[in-house]
């Protein structure tokens, strides 16, 4: 619009010179005629210099969203991306030793979009509900058996509203003969519980298996060391982190986020309680000796309290140098009745006895030194000893602390290949959360370690380069916006 007023005022200027060059012509014998079409021409150039500058923004990246796909042999892959939760059974269980209103498995599920997505099409598993018991499980194609190759577990979780109290931890179920996915809940025999897990500010990462006792069959669950990593931001920032669980069958294991190790360790050395217990324990029948002198030190026997020692000395006494200050109001009490206090008028004096104005500060106290009696300030007595006692030596009778003498432990076993568990048949979570829209997607469980890798960059990989994209093209619109 600018331009084309430019260009009208351009010609405007131009006609008058041509009427003005007209009537020259009949004086000047047309010397000095001036060309319009020049003029239009250097006109329109200077216009066109004159105009601004304007910048293209460069082409923002583009994150398109293709569903995962294993580039090996896996157990258990699962994308959602079908949009529904065939292959998934949900829990008509209920919970013992819990109030009957809350008892039910009757928490949502289902297949959605995340809410903040930036890859149109990529789905996911969302815990829908708050303040309920939810219970989904799924088979694997085949049983996993521990014995030469690794396991692998992985997936991802968003906790897209934060998480106030609440878990999103998977359990891989034992295979066993009444394994039902239709009654799972929280006493269903699981070989293994990894994941998240938060409340309050506790902030969690599971990692828990159950190792059978081989000399009882009785299962005990043993817990990995908790990270050394802060986990907060794993849980507040509402971005979809991965989940990891690595091991091997030399019984080394590793957990990772986003594809970094924040925990590892032994299957011997590293779970609480132990897998293996001691060899040998304290006799409960042992008893310590009546005579058994456990005392390092004692009162010397020899010692005699000195004829000047006084243990009627008190601590402190008054400083007899002490000088009442100049202006002390020595007839003025620290406190007066307030004079400003009225007598309430439901003031019963029968019922609450006679009426006294409540008690103030002395106001002629506030600029003197003090009121009322003047008395010495108190010091410590030099003199004081307190009560006497002898001093401490070394008995010579002193035998150490008593312990009870060790036996060998009837209990014990040695199992030196824990990484042999329980096989499992089935993936499952069984979660109770006082937050809704638990996002969980691309499950995985495989024996290769690039398989693994293979599927997070598909899919984890996918929506971390698409976050990316994002913020360039936000980042891009500022900047277009302040130029």
């Amino acid at each position: 619009m600018e331009l084309k007023w430019l260009l009208y005022v351009t010609l405007l200027a131009l006609g008058t010179l041509a009427v003005q060059a007209h009537d020259m012509d009949d004086d000047n014998d047309g010397d000095d005629v001036v060309d319009i079409e020049d003029d239009l021409d250097d006109g329109i150039d200077e216009v066109e210099e004159s105009k601004p500058e304007t910048s293209t923004p460069p082409p923002t990246p583009k994150v398109t969203y293709r569903p995962p796909v294993p580039t090996g042999e896996v157990y258990f892959a699962e994308s959602f991306d079908k949009g529904t939760l065939d292959g998934w059974i949900l829990s008509r269980a209920k919970k013992d030793d819990t109030d009957d209103e809350i008892a039910k498995y009757d928490g949502k599920w289902e297949v959605q979009d995340m809410k903040d997505t930036k890859l149109p099409g990529d789905k996911g598993l969302v815990l829908v509900t708050r303040a309920k018991h939810h219970a989904i499980s799924s088979k694997l194609s085949k049983p996993f058996v521990f014995d030469t190759k690794p396991l692998i577990i992985q997936y991802e979780v968003n906790f897209q509203n934060g998480i106030e109290c609440g878990g999103a931890y998977v359990k891989l179920l034992s295979k066993t003969p009444e394994l039902n996915l239709d009654q799972f809940h929280d006493k269903t025999p699981y070989t293994i519980m990894f994941g998240p897990d938060k409340c309050g500010e506790d902030y969690k990462l599971h990692f828990i298996f159950r190792h059978k006792n081989p000399k009882t069959g009785k299962y005990e669950e043993k817990h990995a060391k908790r990270p050394d990593a802060d986990l907060k931001t794993y849980f507040t920032d509402k971005k979809t982190h991965l989940y990891t669980l690595v091991l091997n069958p030399d019984n080394s294991f590793e957990i990772l986020v986003d594809q970094t190790v924040v925990n590892s360790g032994n299957l011997l050395n590293d779970m609480s309680p132990p897998v293996n217990p001691p060899r040998e324990i304290e006799d409960p029948n042992d008893q310590k000796p009546e005579d058994w002198d456990e005392r390092p030190k004692i009162p010397d026997p020899d010692a005699v309290k000195p004829d000047d020692w006084d243990e009627d000395a008190p601590a402190k006494i008054a400083d007899e140098n002490a000088v009442k200050p100049e202006g002390w109001l020595d007839d003025e009490p620290e406190y007066v009745a307030d004079p400003d206090a009225e007598k309430p008028e439901d003031w019963d004096e029968d019922m609450d006895g006679e009426w006294e104005a409540p008690q103030i500060a002395n106001p002629k106290c506030e600029t003197a030194p003090g009121c009322g009696t003047w008395q010495r300030p108190m010091i410590d007595n030099p003199n004081y000893k307190g009560k006497w006692k002898p001093p401490m030596i070394d008995n010579v009778n002193y035998q150490g602390i008593w312990k009870p003498r060790k036996i060998p432990n009837p209990d014990f076993f040695e199992d030196l290949e824990p990484f042999k568990m329980t096989p499992f048949s089935a993936v499952g979570l069984e979660l109770w959360s006082m937050t809704s829209d638990i996002f969980f997607d691309n499950f995985i469980i495989c024996t290769e370690r690039a398989v693994a890798d293979d599927w997070a960059s598909d899919g984890w990989g996918l929506k971390k380069a698409a976050d990316g994209a994002a913020e360039v093209r936000n980042k891009g619109l500022i900047v277009t916006c302040a130029g």
